[in-house]
């Protein structure tokens, strides 16, 4: 679970049974609304809703050139969608979220927003057995799991995090959306990109990736996703388990990387992270005291949340008990320069 899915210690906007909170005083850093938006949509969730939290997963990092949350609490986004790119703001007040769009992607944008702020998640679906859940989910009821309904922007910056530290994947992701994506429609923050087509993916030079710090092997299982990338976003029509199937028929895309995706593309609760460096001890800390569980004793700990596994990881991360550092950071690479 790449970033631990932990929010930046920003101000959010919460709606609460239709009221929000929302902070004021935004800076200079929010863009003058200077293009009026292609296109807005209002819409009441029917409970509270966060929206650093519930968007929080999509952001790659600091600096990520498709994301930027806003002093003010709104949420920026660029996006390649089934109708091309576009850039959506989301901003809560008085009980409502209130989504701008601009590009030729503003209409499925607007039409996706309910399920990309959980319109389709079920948190009551969620039993917690352990008092570290309860005294999380009650600390942050919030907490929706976003549903984007893409496929290959979650899929590209995962395998980009396969085997290498947080940062140098998240470089990695800013140097390619800036060099070969495209600009952001609309008024959005400053160099705010859209993620490259599959054809731009396709053709970046094998010296490039080299520069980005990416190696051959995540390079080439880009590439061979890029080329059958319709196929994948068919996936995000099927359930996750099947959808993370079909993502695994590409060599080069395992359990971990399909995971990392549909909780994204599907609002997967139930697709819990498995190989991951860290989670398992986490988990294990967390509900056992085991600093030292591996996959099997964190799915073990994880069964009686079957059906809402990913929720419970996340609540987990969420709490704040982590076991302590014992050893030394994994050491970055920096393939660019050899």
């Amino acid at each position: 679970m790449a970033g631990r899915f932990a929010p930046r210690p920003t101000r959010t906007t919460t709606v609460r049974g239709g009221q929000a909170g929302a902070p004021g005083g935004a800076s200079a850093e929010v863009p003058r609304q200077t293009t009026a938006p292609e296109r807005v949509r209002t819409w009441a969730p029917d409970g509270p809703l966060d929206l650093r939290l519930v968007l929080g997963p999509l952001r790659r990092g600091p600096g990520d050139p498709t994301f930027r949350a806003m002093p003010d609490g709104s949420v920026w986004r660029a996006g390649r969608t089934p109708l091309g790119p576009g850039t959506l703001r989301v901003s809560a007040r008085g009980g409502q979220v209130r989504g701008e769009a601009w590009g030729p992607g503003a209409e499925w944008l607007l039409e996706q927003l309910p399920e990309l702020l959980g319109a389709a998640d079920d948190p009551s679906l969620f039993e917690p057995r352990h008092r570290l859940l309860a005294l999380t989910r009650h600390r942050r009821p919030g907490l929706r799991l976003t549903r984007t309904g893409l496929v290959l922007e979650s899929l590209i910056p995962s395998i980009l995090e396969q085997k290498v530290t947080t940062v140098e994947a998240y470089a990695a992701w800013r140097t390619l959306v800036r060099k070969y994506g495209e600009p952001a429609p609309g008024p959005a923050p400053g160099r705010m990109y859209v993620m490259p087509a599959p054809r731009a993916w396709a053709l970046i030079p094998s010296w490039e990736w080299h520069r980005a710090g990416v190696d051959d092997k995540r390079a080439s299982t880009v590439l061979r996703a890029v080329r059958v990338a319709a196929r994948l976003e068919e996936a995000v029509r099927m359930p996750p388990a099947v959808a993370q199937e079909r993502l695994e028929l590409v060599p080069g895309i395992g359990p971990w990387t399909s995971a990392e995706t549909v909780q994204r593309s599907h609002g997967a609760a139930d697709a819990v992270t498995v190989g991951d460096l860290h989670l398992p001890g986490i988990v294990g800390f967390a509900l056992a005291g085991n600093r030292g569980a591996d996959d099997a004793e964190m799915l073990r700990l994880l069964e009686p949340y079957a059906g809402q596994r990913h929720r419970a990881a996340r609540l987990i991360l969420l709490s704040g008990r982590m076991p302590g550092r014992r050893g030394p950071r994994m050491p970055r690479g920096n393939i660019g320069r050899l």
